[in-house]
């Protein structure tokens, strides 16, 4: 599962790359990536704030600010459900057959 696309960090517009997984080890879905340079993130980063929210269309999440890259990205992780939408139902699928 991933996503690509727009986002909000506390009120700030953003470009978010984030991928996800089950971790069998404590059953739940962790989900991390990078937030595109944008300098008001770095700057919340810098100044010691860590836990965010991650909006992604009407999907709020609580974050974690990892660390800032070398070309002022800035990591992101998060457990539980994902903050970006599923995918749209596949229009071409046939639904399973069920015995009754």
């Amino acid at each position: 599962m991933s996503y690509h696309g727009p986002a909000g960090v506390e009120g700030t517009p953003v470009r978010v790359h984030l991928s996800g997984r089950w971790e069998p080890v404590d059953g739940r879905f962790h989900w991390s990536g990078r937030i595109e340079p944008e300098p008001r993130v770095a700057h919340l980063l810098r100044s010691g704030r860590r836990d965010v929210e991650l909006r992604i269309a009407d999907r709020v999440r609580a974050a974690r600010l990892a660390e800032v890259d070398p070309w002022g990205g800035v990591r992101i992780t998060g457990v539980g459900d994902a903050p970006w939408p599923p995918p749209p139902a596949d229009p071409t699928s046939a639904p399973e057959p069920t015995e009754e």
